[in-house]
């Protein structure tokens, strides 16, 4: 599957941004789907991901540093994820990156990058103070 994310920018500490992320090739369905960042001079990090869940239901899963302000959810219909971000931080300034996997990914594995195997191509958000 090939990913497309889109949405980055510039916003002001508490502002808000939504980002896409459009998938082509395979429905996404069945897929694990997540959101990873990474800001200068760090390592990548998760940030809140999705997974099937007993059937058609799915379990959505967040980093502890975007609990309660990120929200991430999913359009099959659309092929497509978002990650809608309130409240924004300084810190939350990173290239978001959409990321999928099309096997099973147990919840242990849901944050790590390496379980993933197809990547879109990175969009900056920048959150100035």
């Amino acid at each position: 599957v090939q990913l497309q994310a889109s949405g980055g920018g510039l916003v002001q500490t508490g502002g808000s941004l939504r980002l896409s992320c459009v998938a082509s090739g395979r429905t996404i369905s069945n897929y694990g789907l997540a959101w990873f960042r990474q800001a200068p001079g760090k390592e990548r990090e998760f940030v809140a991901a999705s997974r099937p869940y007993l059937g058609s239901s799915y379990r959505t899963y967040y980093a502890d540093s975007v609990k309660g302000r990120f929200t991430f959810s999913r359009d099959n219909a659309k092929n497509t994820v978002y990650l809608q971000m309130n409240s924004l931080k300084p810190e939350d300034t990173a290239v978001y990156y959409c990321a999928a996997r099309s096997g099973s990914l147990v919840q242990s594995a849901i944050g790590d990058s390496v379980q993933y195997d197809s990547w879109g191509q990175g969009t900056q958000v920048t959150v100035s103070s």
